[in-house]
């Protein structure tokens, strides 16, 4: 993120508020709820209970939690159908699937390095 001293000028105005929202955004994803729906979600929609069953230990209040701060950062898409009972709908956004690109990266990442990862921690712990 841009952290830098500023001279008042508009583009520093907009550094900071653009440094701000990372974090803000950055804070509200990284959460391992967070990259679980966004993963289970991935190229789907799903209602609410699918995800919920797709999720392994997660509760029905924080997937609600969840699934609100990702449509509130405009990650997932919210789709309510009037049907007796209402159908809920969740997919992801444009945003969305790109931030799910990134967390594949991450995960292809760790495939990668697990074991030398795993190795340095048992001699780091020993």
């Amino acid at each position: 993120m841009v952290t830098k001293q500023l001279d008042g000028s508009l583009n520093d105005a907009d550094l900071t508020r653009a440094d701000s929202l990372a974090r803000e955004i950055f804070s509200d994803v990284a959460n391992k709820w967070a990259f679980l729906i966004i993963e289970s979600i991935g190229e789907h929609t799903l209602r609410f209970s699918e995800l919920r069953n797709e999720i392994e230990g997660i509760s029905h209040k924080m997937l609600t939690q969840n699934l609100r701060m990702l449509e509130r950062n405009g990650l997932v898409e919210r789709s309510v159908y009037a049907t007796v009972p209402p159908r809920v709908e969740y997919t992801l956004t444009e945003p969305g699937r790109a931030l799910r690109a990134t967390v594949d990266g991450m995960c292809a990442w760790t495939q990668r390095y697990l074991g030398r990862i795993e190795a340095s921690r048992r001699r780091f712990d020993a």
